[in-house]
């Protein structure tokens, strides 16, 4: 399957970098970066310009650590090159009780 960015057409893509940054916005834009499985498995907030991903697994790190280059333009292309310039990768911690 290909992420949904590869099927938004060029004025999609315009009027979203255009867009007021929001929450929503950055969890569209890493949606459409990252496909519907990466997306399940993580949660992201921008904090200045670092995207924090926050990854259920070991495994979607590598995943992400892999491609991020490819991520990262991605959402430069959405959000503006401004936007983004740098991923950070947490792993979430789950306490029990």
């Amino acid at each position: 399957m290909r992420p949904l960015a590869s099927a938004l057409p060029g004025a999609l893509s315009q009027l979203l970098r255009d867009a007021p940054l929001s929450d929503g916005k950055v969890d569209f834009a890493w949606k459409a970066a990252v496909g519907p499985a990466l997306e399940r498995a993580t949660a992201v907030k921008l904090e200045g310009a670092t995207l924090i991903v926050e990854v259920t697994s070991a495994q979607w790190a590598k995943e992400i650590k892999r491609s991020n280059g490819v991520i990262l333009a991605r959402l430069q292309t959405l959000l503006g090159r401004e936007a983004v310039s740098r991923i950070q990768i947490r792993a979430t911690t789950k306490t029990t009780g």
